[in-house]
């Protein structure tokens, strides 16, 4: 590897470098330690300094430098791992430098003009693969001993490195820290001692810093049941948040494919940088804090300040700049924040202010805000010009209708929220472009008024920007749907008369057909979602406050944006936060966790809180107020009501005696909540439903109950709920994994002789393998595969690709390699329904045939090698493409009638008998023999082996000529004897050599063709059997036991490196 040239004195190195080559200008040096008399104790100090020594010059085995003879100084210009690499630079030296040198005069224009050169073939370099690095030629450095020390896939991404100590045991390790895009790894060698770590981030189960009395701050890394901490780190807060977006990208990928799919900028794993990581945080916290559209991105950042006329001065905050949007967030504690959509910035501004560096932006509605104290303002001025007024389009407003009808159920203080919100809007504006302050949270939590709730709730959601960006986009996805037939628009069918039956809205076909286009139109525009329960009944109430349209755009923004992975089959999202309550509980409700120490309780009560915001436990009148909460606080909302749910029914609790009477508990606090001021009628406020005589004593009102939620946990930041939710995810997908591991391993275990540890192990490798034809790939086949949805057994299958691989490092014999034709014979034989994919059951069953099964069992699978659909004549690229067209024909839609009818052929399939095997005919038995040699071949019997197979073969054609003779009608005419002979002898030699196999197939079918080829003869599996029977050497190779723990240890260590040299 190239270097940029960095000054040296030789004098300092002669004990740690020994000169391998030199001429005039150019010195090789290979390092002590290293090569031919390596070893000893210059070997283990070397080593050591190369591990704590920040410097590729000092860490690489061999190097070049560059020097003239009337000069004592030396400049090194490159670096390599193996002699070979570095030869190869010594060589281009030679041949392109070494003979331009001798024109120049002086030493000074020679050393110049190298630098030039070396500099020049290391941008050259460094255009496609470092251009993006901050400093290209340290990072070319790392990713030497990274690629040295870990000897992963060349097209294994390194992101970033540092400095830091692995404790492993009570003793600190001192050596470095690799991320990449896979895999987390650590590397230390300190007198000998080495310490080599390699962890996928799809293991991970726990990522967080900890602190304790040994170790002021570190960071954790939970993986396979082990525990790793790293600490002394200059960087700490930098390196956690590297690695947890690492790990973040690699469960979007690998298992979250709905979540990773929406985000196009980290599709490509081999183009995965550091800058790029942060740019995408950056982004996702900008586009949360906003409600912005998930198509947005954060482009500039300008620190100013701004006036606000409310308040009569100017805050301090940071102008943030995306495509479509404009937005600001105060920096003082104000908590103020304005959002700023470029379609509605007035294209004529005035000029900056150059004295003061200002800028006003004039948006429609005869409003104008003014940004001061600018330091790049003249560009800021700029970007916003290029942008405004794009895609104009009206302002979203509440319909006067909604409020003309509604005027009759409007009480006093109904008339007094609306009051408060007109001098609220004719001060802080109204729109699109309000300003959002403290003011704002407080008039959310007294209530919002019927007639502004439907254009509230547009606003802090986001929806009207989705909505004024897209005109005409609802109308197109209901024509398109409409008359679909599928899964959800059934699931959607079933549900439609369950959506708020006591309301009159829902109570006439003109609601219901309302809900039912809201809802077909999301599952068209989104059929990973599709369609999920809960959404039907949050639907419903937004259809009460919102036109139709209005209605479909915030459910996409809460199921898209402010509820991320809820509405799945797998509800990750929803389990996520439930994770994220127990936290909470465990910090803010102390009492209730030393009474109840399993907070799973409260995971499994809270469930239907988190995926209907609590409608369905609340009547419709106060449910609407929390929703309110929701659209302008987010999660952070939820999860303060629920703790001050729990901490208002503490004392019942904490006197129940078990989950029952908790149960019980709260279902009767949740139907003594009321809403004083809800002008809905009575006909539509819900009864309580239990009768008993302390619940009509008391009541709580909701807005009371929202008001203590804030005044006790209002101190619970979104930045932390973000960071937990993160924290958390991990444990959650991982749970999930293992739940359905266990769950295969249950089914299997009991088809196969596997302990369950080694199933455990298999099963491991099995998933591994899977995913290492997904890390490297931006549309890996194999991450179609991957469908959680489905059952257990089918969520990770392997194709013929992955297979062959993990096969070959899993098979008791020596006979499939990765480009063998029996892999494939194997994996179709295995591929019961024939999808080109092989899962788990499959695959173990064939190894537990191959492992532990008898001899005749044994026998048959090879037997059932050489017959159709195994043995036929496909080609393997042809193959595989059939695969590719099978799986986009068999993805769109999961059939359940396939599955039923596949599962209940599985309950009723008799088991294979050796009479039910089909004769095997000429080709393929002569392939069969073949199979035999080739599975001996190495054994330490493998001449008698050999003997034994050409006896049972002769016999075996002996026995199928006489039978043939025998079933012939009348006495054929005497065939001449040598014809005979030379038809035994040709059978004898074909039995002989295995070397000569397949020049003797032919020679089989060829001379015995003239004599037995008239009348097709084949054989039995029985014959082939008893023959076989008769050769104790072959019985005794196949009834050999299997090592089943050395095998899958080998190929734990081997899978990875079987990738990286291919």
């Amino acid at each position: 590897m190239w270097l940029k040239p960095d000054e040296i004195l030789l004098k300092n190195a002669f004990k740690l470098w020994v000169t391998e080559k030199d001429n005039e200008y150019f010195v090789l040096q290979r390092r002590r330690g290293y090569g031919e008399g390596g070893g000893g104790l210059t070997g283990l100090l070397v080593g050591t300094l190369d591990t704590v020594l920040d410097s590729t010059s000092k860490v690489a085995p061999y190097r070049i430098l560059h020097h003239t003879p009337d000069s004592q100084v030396y400049w090194s210009i490159a670096c390599g791992v193996t002699k070979e690499e570095i030869v190869q630079h010594w060589d281009w030296l030679q041949q392109n430098i070494m003979r331009t040198l001798s024109v120049f005069d002086s030493s000074e224009d020679i050393t110049s003009f190298v630098q030039g050169k070396i500099r020049g073939l290391i941008a050259e370099e460094g255009k496609t693969s470092l251009v993006l690095e901050d400093d290209p030629e340290k990072f070319r450095e790392a990713l030497l001993r990274f690629e040295k020390w870990f000897e992963l896939p060349p097209e294994e991404k390194l992101v970033t490195y540092y400095s830091c100590s692995y404790w492993k045991g009570k003793v600190p390790c001192q050596g470095w820290l690799y991320l990449s895009t896979n895999f987390l790894c650590f590397y230390s060698y300190l007198l000998g001692a080495e310490v080599k770590l390699v962890i996928s981030w799809d293991e991970i189960w726990r990522l967080e810093k900890t602190s304790n009395v040994i170790l002021t701050e570190s960071i954790h890394v939970l993986a396979h049941g082990d525990d790793h901490y790293f600490s002394m780190l200059l960087h700490l807060n930098e390196t956690f948040v590297i690695m947890e977006q690492l790990a973040d990208y690699s469960i979007k990928r690998l298992f979250d494919k709905e979540a990773f799919q929406r985000e196009p900028a980290l599709s490509d794993p081999l183009q995965i940088t550091k800058r790029g990581l942060e740019a995408h945080a950056k982004s996702e916290q900008f586009r949360t804090f906003f409600r912005l559209p998930r198509e947005e991105n954060l482009l500039e950042v300008h620190e100013s300040f701004l006036w606000v006329p409310f308040s009569h001065f100017n805050t301090l905050g940071k102008i943030c700049l995306s495509e479509n949007y404009l937005c600001f967030a105060s920096q003082d504690g104000s908590q103020c924040h304005v959002i700023i959509p470029m379609r509605e910035v007035k294209s004529n501004n005035g000029k900056p202010d150059t004295s003061s560096r200002a800028l006003t932006v004039c948006v429609r509605g005869k409003r104008a805000l003014r940004f001061s104290e600018v330091r790049d303002y003249q560009r800021l001025a700029n970007a916003i010009r290029s942008r405004c007024g794009i895609s104009a389009s009206p302002q979203h407003s509440a319909s006067s209708e909604v409020t003309r009808s509604n005027c009759c159920f409007i009480c006093l203080k109904e008339k007094m929220k609306e009051q408060s919100w007109n001098i609220h809007f004719s001060e802080y504006g109204r729109g699109t472009s309000m300003f959002f302050t403290k003011k704002t949270r407080d008039l959310i939590v007294r209530g919002v008024p019927e007639a502004l709730r439907g254009e509230l709730w547009m606003l802090f959601s986001g929806a009207v920007n989705d909505m004024a960006t897209h005109p005409g986009y609802y109308t197109e996805l209901v024509e398109r749907s409409l008359g679909t037939s599928t899964l959800a628009t059934d699931e959607i069918e079933r549900d439609l008369h369950r959506s708020l039956p006591e309301h009159p809205a829902f109570q006439s076909d003109t609601g219901i057909s309302a809900l039912r286009r809201v809802l077909t139109a999301y599952a068209y525009r989104n059929p990973k979602i599709g369609y999920c329960q809960a959404m039907n009944i949050l639907t419903s109430v937004l259809l009460l406050y919102a036109k139709e349209e209005e209605a479909f755009w915030l459910l996409v923004a809460v199921c898209e944006r402010m509820l991320p992975d809820y509405f799945n089959r797998r509800i990750i999202g929803a389990l996520v936060d439930q994770a994220v309550f127990e936290d909470l509980i465990r910090e803010n409700l102390p009492q209730l966790v030393e009474h109840m120490t399993d907070l799973s309780f409260f995971s499994s009560v809270s469930l239907s809180w988190f995926l209907t915001l609590f409608i369905s436990v609340l009547p419709i009148e106060s449910a609407v107020n929390v929703v309110d909460c929701f659209f302008y606080d987010g999660i952070k909302a939820i999860l303060q009501l629920g703790l001050a749910v729990l901490d208002y029914n503490m004392e019942a609790l904490i006197s129940c005696h078990d989950d029952a009477e908790a149960v019980t508990i709260l279902n009767k606090f949740f139907d003594s909540v009321t809403n004083k001021d809800s002008p809905l009628p009575p006909t539509v406020q819900q009864a309580p439903l239990g009768n008993n005589d302390k619940a009509s004593h008391f009541s709580v009102d909701i807005s009371e109950l929202i008001r203590e939620a804030y005044e006790k946990y209002g101190n619970i930041r979104s930045e932390e709920v973000e960071r937990s939710r993160k924290r958390n995810k991990l444990y959650v997908i991982q749970t999930l994994e293992d739940t359905t591991k266990q769950n295969v391993i249950r089914v299997v275990s009991q088809e196969v002789r596997f302990s369950a540890s080694h199933l455990d192990e298999l099963y491991n490798l099995f998933k591994r393998q899977h995913f290492l034809s997904c890390y490297w790939t931006m549309q890996s086949p194999a991450l179609l595969h991957h469908d959680p949805s489905l059952a257990y057994l089918e969520q990770y299958q392997l194709g013929f690709q992955q297979f062959s691989v993990l096969f070959s490092l899993l098979e008791p014999w020596a006979f499939c390699t990765t480009k063998s034709t029996l892999s494939l014979w194997v994996f179709r034989l295995i591929d019961e329904n024939q999808d080109g994919l092989v899962n788990f059951k499959e695959f173990s069953c064939a190894l537990d045939i191959l492992y532990s099964g008898s001899f005749t069992n044994k026998l048959k699978f090879l037997f059932k090698l050489h017959l159709p659909p195994a043995l036929k004549e496909v080609i393997l690229n042809g193959y595989n493409k059939i695969v590719v067209n099978v799986l986009v024909l068999c993805r769109g839609k999961v059939d359940l009638q396939a599955y039923l009818k596949q599962w209940q052929n599985e309950i009723l399939k008799k088991e294979e008998t050796i009479k039910d095997l089909p004769r095997i005919d000429q080709t393929q038995f002569i392939q069969f023999s073949k199979t035999l040699y080739n599975i001996f071949h190495g054994d330490p019997e493998e001449e008698s082996l050999y003997r034994a197979v050409a006896h049972v073969t002769s016999l075996l054609l002996r026995m199928e000529e006489v039978g043939r003779r025998l079933q012939e009608p009348s006495s054929p005419p005497a065939k001449p004897a040598g014809n005979t002979a030379a038809e035994e002898s040709s059978t004898e030699e074909a039995s002989t050599t295995p070397e000569n196999s397949d020049t003797s197939s032919s020679h089989n079918s060829q001379d015995a063709g003239p004599n037995l080829s008239e009348t097709e003869w084949s054989f039995s599996f029985e014959q082939v059997l008893a023959s076989l029977l008769n050769e104790p050497v072959i019985v005794s190779f196949f009834e050999r036991p299997v090592d089943i723990q050395a095998k899958l240890g080998h190929a734990k260590v081997a899978q990875l490196k079987l990738k990286a040299n291919k």
